[in-house]
């Protein structure tokens, strides 16, 4: 057992103004591995207050400055990077090697490429007779989740520390723990007082506390498409700038031309890693209609082969998913799928076999899905895929951008200017071809209820500026 009781606020580790406690679930025991305080209103008031008053010298820090910060985290990423990929994996549940190979050193990645961003991002340019200032935006408040949650986190903080902008973050009540080793890290390099803030707790009242602040001057949010709506609303009497990476529900489509075989078991795979609880997974695949038998048998045999296991075995593929609500919120809609006809051709209902503890999930395949049925119009967050034939590469395109979210797409096929074509007409914001990975120099972020805004090297950081005419600056 862990205690963190103490917000990280103004360079100090400090007592909450209320004590209230919350314990930490790891969800492979269903057992508590510590304690965290929530905090409130009067918590959210000090954080931000802090950040305003450091934001008038940390914002008028040189480029030089910033990016000898951001090496320095680095550093301390790497040097805590055992750290956070164990404690990860204890309060989230992702495979330790996933938590060493993904989890934690995506922290890395993102200060970096931040870093390279600020070596070739133009601050001013001149328009005509006027100069074009790009300024931080101010106080930033940062809401951020449990299924990445390193990734998440610092693919906020490292670019408004670029901008010159101070924070506040509240991370997930649900994984705090790799939160409280980062603000260490960030301690520890020597980020000066007040720029950054830790304040835990919970989105009703932290969250809430944030969005809706008049000191805040931005929010930047990652979770659901539920909970955005409710941030957006507090944040809107503000006036602030509110930038969401929301839900999804994407598209892969397996083109006649792929290589059936190797498409089927790598969009199996996407799906299942990280236990499904990833936004961009691709859950909804699209085959032709005179391959959807074979499709079915690939996608069945690959899924035999993702073991639900302990995050720390060897062999896990997959651990369990992050908590009670979550597995059975998982659970509900896998019923429904077989209750809706869905083709159930692997896991199913129930933990799996010989497991009795923990939020483990059977991992799950249905085929001879609907677009219109209810496991392939709601995000499920959980290792289920659905596979959806169609009989037209224009009806698929159409069944693909069916969906109130547009997060992610892939295509798969043979050929590249194909993949390219179709890739294209998607509505999403970002497309994966022939299953390219993350690129953390390119836009993360989506259409429709997706979100807005754009997180990544120059687009994130841009998304923590102003800009400022000065006009008849060249008289």
């Amino acid at each position: 057992m862990t205690d963190n009781l103490k917000f990280y606020i103004n360079g100090e580790w400090v007592d909450p103004v209320t004590p209230k406690t919350l314990d930490v679930i790891n969800p492979a025991t269903e057992e508590p591995l510590g304690k965290i305080s929530l905090g409130s209103q009067a918590d959210v008031d000090k954080a931000v207050a802090a950040a305003k008053a450091a934001f008038e010298s940390y914002s008028q820090t040189s480029i030089d400055e910033r990016k000898a910060l951001l090496g320095k985290i680095i550093e301390g990423i790497k040097a805590r990077i055992g750290d956070l990929a164990e404690t990860i994996s204890q309060e989230m549940g992702a495979p330790i090697a996933l938590s060493k190979a993904a989890q934690a050193p995506s922290g890395i990645g993102h200060f970096m490429s931040t870093l390279a961003a600020l070596d070739s991002f133009e601050f001013e340019e001149d328009l005509g007779n006027s100069r074009v200032v790009k300024e931080p935006i101010g106080v930033v408040g940062m809401i951020t989740p449990w299924n990445w949650p390193i990734n998440q986190i610092a693919c906020k903080v490292a670019p408004a520390l670029a901008a010159g902008c101070t924070m506040v973050l509240k991370p997930s009540e649900i994984a705090p723990m790799n939160a409280i080793i980062f603000a260490e890290i960030l301690h520890d390099a020597g980020v000066p007082a007040g720029v950054f803030n830790l304040v835990n707790g919970d989105g009703p009242t932290v969250g809430a506390a944030i969005s809706s602040h008049e000191d805040v001057d931005m929010v930047s949010f990652t979770g659901s498409t539920r909970a955005g709506v409710e941030v957006a609303k507090n944040a809107a009497p503000g006036v602030k700038r509110v930038a969401q990476e929301l839900g999804g529900k994407s598209a892969n489509i397996v083109l006649p031309d792929a290589d059936l075989a190797k498409a089927v078991k790598q969009g199996v795979y996407a799906v299942m890693g990280n236990s499904g609880q990833s936004c961009n997974a691709p859950t909804r695949m699209f085959v032709p209609v005179d391959k959807h038998g074979e499709a079915a048998e690939v996608a069945k045999a690959t899924a035999a082969n993702v073991k639900a296991g302990d995050p720390f075995a060897e062999g896990t593929t997959i651990g369990p998913v992050v908590s009670e609500v979550q597995f059975n919120k998982i659970q509900d809609l896998i019923q429904k799928g077989i209750e809706e006809g869905a083709e159930l051709l692997a896991g199913g209902a129930g933990r799996p076999e010989g497991v009795n503890k923990g939020y483990y999930v059977r991992p799950t395949v249905f085929a001879g899905v609907d677009n219109d049925m209810t496991i392939a119009r709601e995000e499920i967050f959980g290792p289920v895929l659905s596979i959806l034939p169609y009989e037209t590469e224009e009806q698929a395109i159409e069944m693909a951008n069916d969906t109130e979210y547009g997060l992610s797409g892939y295509v798969q096929s043979g050929d590249i200017e194909h993949a390219r074509k179709v890739a294209r007409q998607l509505r999403t914001g970002m497309v994966h071809l022939n299953g390219a990975g993350v690129d953390n120099q390119a836009p993360f972020g989506g259409y429709k209820k997706s979100g807005n805004g754009r997180e990544f090297g120059i687009y994130g950081l841009e998304e923590f500026l102003e800009s400022k005419s000065v006009i008849g600056y060249g008289d």
